[in-house]
């Protein structure tokens, strides 16, 4: 495998809608292009790039398909939409699978909060001997969901910029250690298993104390399909997974790919240390600070977004530029609750933004 060739791969989840604004399935929209599928819950969409060694293929990638998938919503009156929630508290039903219903008696009501977040997720490649340094970089990395941040809200109420993290993070797996947050650096992937292992019979228990036999538990998960975490170690691909941010616009998500990619390809070429208040990106080094400051980063990320200027700063210290997105959750502007009407609207607003974006990408051939 050659670093200047990294394969990277994207997942990302949108909402499905009718003209009116109504969360609807997505029917044979996962018929219209390879690699589109159902998401566990019914009005959600996910579609996937298998994995490409440039960023000019993975957009070719993610645009080819999303084209098809926009075509025949076209004919069916549909149309998908790139909010990390819905904004109401419009009922989601998962659709019916033993996993699901395994996850819900697992995490009980809150799981509720589950069924309402739509999110992206970015694939690299692991790279042998530096699968550590990989998982410690994206960790230090999680405050930049920030930049994709998009739905301020959850059952009528404007709550914090990255709503769907909180909702995942804080709210959803509250109960059950090791799930949901953002996991402290390691020193091996030795270490890395353990923890699995350790998230694994955490969840394993809460199941069977809801009366899930230990055998069903085991026959539909393992350590590394049980664990919903923002950054992880794939065996099964393998790659390393961020799963941090909201579905958003396609440009946003290529080019955070792009950073990320990057970022990833100069790993066997730098020394990584870790430690102090700060991090940066030199030539030969990429700094990344205690897991403390990275946590206190990544609840402004959720709590404030781009505008905490502190944060802002961080991003660009680590490779990003802030200045070049446009988070959704801040052009969203309604000073008080969001009724049903006017979450129909906004869904129908970034529906429309969707298409324009991925004609812009398009005519102006961006990576």
């Amino acid at each position: 495998m050659s670093i200047e060739t990294l394969p990277r791969s994207i997942e990302v989840e949108y909402w499905v809608i009718d003209d009116s604004g109504h969360l609807t399935t997505p029917g044979s929209l996962v018929d219209a292009a390879d690699t589109v599928e159902r998401e566990f819950v019914k009005p959600l969409l996910e579609i996937k790039t298998p994995p490409c060694d440039t960023m000019g293929e993975l957009r070719d990638a993610l645009l080819t398909r999303l084209e098809a998938v926009l075509t025949q919503a076209e004919r069916e009156g549909k149309h998908l939409v790139p909010l990390g929630t819905p904004l109401t508290d419009t009922e989601i039903k998962a659709l019916d699978s033993e996993r699901t219903k395994i996850q819900k008696q697992a995490v009980g009501n809150k799981f509720d909060y589950v069924c309402h977040c739509a999110g992206t997720h970015i694939h690299v490649e692991q790279i042998p001997g530096h699968e550590a340094d990989q998982i410690n970089l994206l960790t230090a990395l999680d405050p930049a969901l920030a930049l994709l941040n998009s739905s301020p809200g959850y059952r009528h109420d404007l709550g914090v910029p990255g709503t769907r993290s909180k909702l995942y993070r804080w709210l959803a797996y509250d109960e059950i250690k090791q799930q949901g947050r953002l996991w402290p650096y390691i020193s091996s992937t030795t270490e890395w298993d353990q923890r699995l292992e350790e998230g694994y019979e955490h969840f394993r228990s809460a199941a069977l104390q809801a009366g899930v036999e230990r055998g069903v538990v085991s026959e539909h998960f393992n350590p590394d399909t049980a664990v919903w975490v923002p950054v992880k170690l794939r065996s099964e691909f393998p790659t390393v997974e961020w799963r941090s941010p909201d579905t958003a616009l396609p440009s946003d998500v290529l080019q955070i790919a792009s950073t990320i990619s990057d970022l990833m390809e100069r790993l066997p070429l730098v020394d990584v240390e870790i430690g102090g208040d700060s991090g940066g990106v030199s030539d030969g080094t990429i700094s990344l600070p205690t897991f403390d400051v990275v946590q206190e980063y990544t609840r402004d990320a959720i709590q404030q977004g781009l505008e905490s200027d502190p944060l802002q700063a961080y991003l660009y210290q680590m490779g990003f530029e802030p200045r070049r997105y446009d988070p959704i959750a801040h052009d969203i502007s309604i000073q008080q609750g969001i009724s049903s009407t006017q979450a129909e609207q906004i869904r129908k607003k970034y529906a429309k933004k969707l298409k324009k974006d991925v004609q812009r990408i398009q005519s102006r051939n961006i990576a």
